[in-house]
């Protein structure tokens, strides 16, 4: 999950309208959501709403030490929802697919058993967030025969793929199906020559909304950076616009990780950086947001605890109205986080 500065220098064709019908539509019970007003962290067990999460790696989940963890942050009123891969950076599908794409390139790895997962997180009261992470894709990309592990978001084949891994998550009993790397690589300058992969990206997501409509929440992670107003200009390589990503989605979940700008004033201050961004990007769009906040410690201040790093950062989405929050830490390791959920 990349990076993220608010100005100047940033860090792929059509596909054809029929995509949708590449993998169909299986019709299945309508997700119901419900309101959460007045309700307690365990009160909105059904609720996309108000959730407070944390990120799980398909690893982090083989040690039964994690979800036991979980369980008890749960308990305590601490969190209410967990985000876990169902597709990896490494291109697994960490799940038992029976997509026969995912069988064939070797993608389809089975370390975890969504149903029964599921199942124990739901009788805690736990909001179960599917992320299928989708463009970087080291094995589709081999078995593609690309010269590196991004797949154009307009690559036909590739759209097709991850149509049918996130058909099939909507039929494993998530709540919610979260898309990362919707998007095209940083590290071109920004320019006015994106526009194709600004219409990739949506073309994607107007694909997924039709094939799992009434099946499952969507929502999407972002780069930060879509939170400030020079988004608007469509200038940034990775073909992010909030607002068209925003009007596609239920949820949105900038990355708002301090760490991963460059200025150090927003570095040093994870209450400013946080608070600024959400203003910048909640007035532009209706769409729930849902941050993710930084609970690793990578350049975390001298002289401040990773636990008053993430508090300066939850007391800025609370201020901010946010709905709900999410935390990511790549190592699975919340302890710090626990502490400051504390008061």
């Amino acid at each position: 999950m990349g990076g993220q500065r608010r100005s100047c220098a940033a860090r792929l064709k059509g596909m054809k309208a029929s995509a949708v019908v590449l993998i169909g539509i299986v019709i299945i019970a309508a997700f119901g959501v419900r309101s959460d007003r007045g309700s307690t962290l365990t009160d909105i067990a059904l609720s996309s709403h108000g959730r407070i999460g944390v990120y799980l790696t398909s690893f982090a989940l083989t040690k039964p030490e994690t979800l036991t963890e979980v369980l008890t942050a749960a308990r305590e009123g601490k969190i209410n929802a967990v985000v876990i891969n169902v597709k990896n950076m490494h291109g697994e599908v960490t799940y038992a697919s029976a997509v026969p794409l995912a069988r064939k390139i070797g993608a389809a790895v089975g370390r975890i058993d969504p149903r029964a997962l599921i199942a124990r997180l739901h009788a805690a009261g736990i909001y179960v967030i599917a992320r299928q992470v989708l463009f970087y894709d080291p094995k589709l990309a081999a078995y593609l025969k690309l010269p590196n592990p991004w797949v154009p978001v307009d690559n036909d084949q590739a759209v097709a793929y991850n149509l049918a891994i996130a058909s099939e998550v909507a039929s494993l009993g998530f709540d919610e199906l979260q898309f990362d790397y919707i998007r095209f690589p940083d590290g071109e300058g920004l320019g006015a020559r994106y526009a194709a992969r600004y219409a990739a990206v949506n073309r994607f997501l107007d694909a997924a909304r039709g094939a799992l409509a009434g099946r499952i929440t969507i929502s999407a992670d972002l780069f930060g950076r879509v939170m400030w107003n020079w988004n608007r200009k469509k200038i940034d390589p990775i073909g992010q616009s909030l607002e068209e990503i925003a009007a596609r989605v239920d949820f949105v979940s900038p990355m708002l990780y301090p760490s991963h700008y460059n200025e150090e004033y927003y570095k040093d201050d994870p209450y400013r950086v946080v608070k600024e961004a959400l203003a910048a990007g909640m007035a532009r769009v209706s769409t729930p947001i849902r941050p993710f906040l930084q609970a690793f410690g990578r350049d975390v201040p001298a002289g401040m605890s990773l636990e008053e790093y993430i508090r300066a950062q939850i007391r800025a989405a609370r201020e901010s109205g946010t709905d709900g929050y999410l935390f990511w830490n790549p190592s699975c390791d919340y302890t710090a986080l626990y502490r400051a959920l504390a008061d």
